[in-house]
């Protein structure tokens, strides 16, 4: 069995119109909502294995808020092709990863992340910002990960929380 989370980068900070889109920093709402939903994987106690992201500073800084609130003591690996990434990209990339890795984060950006969302996940939505899709697979390798043998687990953003609050 493999799990993959698929995970879109929090909301970005647009007020600094020199900046090019690949070194755009966090906006304060994307810290907090990546922080927020780093608790929220503390609460369930998802430890991964590896952590791969783009290393666009948004995406990184992402992984490394959600990291360090699960305690995540290992290096996140920046992987150059997730960012600007077709969804063939980001499925090709699932089958590197090592057999020895049973959990796996991936952290980018649209629409490549919500493609992959539905093509793993059958996931049907527009993914928001900071959103982190559960995926298991009914396999014990990588490069066999698919739609065929795939089952989604959960699918999570800040907004959901802030309207459970609310009612």
């Amino acid at each position: 069995m493999k799990k993959l989370f698929i995970i879109r980068h929090a909301k970005s900070d647009w007020t600094d119109i020199t900046l090019d889109d690949f070194h755009r920093p966090l906006s304060n709402r994307g810290i907090k909502n990546a922080t927020f939903m780093g608790k929220l994987l503390a609460s369930k106690n998802i430890k991964p294995d590896l952590i791969i992201s783009s290393p666009a500073l948004r995406a990184y800084t992402t992984a490394e808020l959600i990291a360090k609130e699960i305690e995540h003591d290992k290096v996140i690996t920046a992987n150059q092709f997730i960012y600007d990434a077709s969804v063939d990209t980001l499925q090709e990339l699932i089958t590197y990863i090592s057999d020895d890795k049973e959990v796996v984060f991936l952290v980018g950006h649209n629409p490549s992340i919500s493609s992959l969302a539905y093509l793993l996940g059958n996931l049907r939505e527009d993914v928001p910002t900071c959103s982190i899709i559960e995926i298991d697979f009914h396999t014990d390798s990588w490069v066999n990960a698919s739609r065929e043998n795939s089952l989604l687990i959960s699918y999570e953003y800040p907004k959901k929380h802030l309207k459970e609050k609310k009612s």
